[in-house]
């Protein structure tokens, strides 16, 4: 699946919402890095940046995130359909 934020605004906002997107559904974003891409993975775990991700980790990945991430557009690209990341509701304290 692709999924383009390109939210007007400058100053990281299609970044931002790429990325609430991205923990709304459980999905780990790796770090900034320049113009590399960012790893996606569908798991709770930490990511650095792209150039210290070796090949291995790389092919574990669901997908990345690409772009001008200051100014947009940001585009997610993931394996499988937008069904497969579903919203993860929020447990709540009773």
């Amino acid at each position: 699946m692709r999924k383009v934020f390109d939210t007007v605004g400058g100053n990281f906002e299609a970044c931002r919402e790429a990325e609430e997107w991205c923990a709304e559904r459980g999905i780990t974003v790796g770090q900034m890095e320049r113009t590399q891409p960012r790893g996606l993975i569908h798991d709770a775990c930490w990511l650095g940046k792209w150039s210290s991700l070796a090949g291995p980790v790389r092919r574990q990945l669901h997908g990345t995130m690409t772009g001008d991430m200051r100014h947009g557009p940001v585009v997610i690209e993931l394996k499988g359909e937008e069904s497969a990341y579903p919203v993860i509701e929020e447990e709540r304290e009773e």
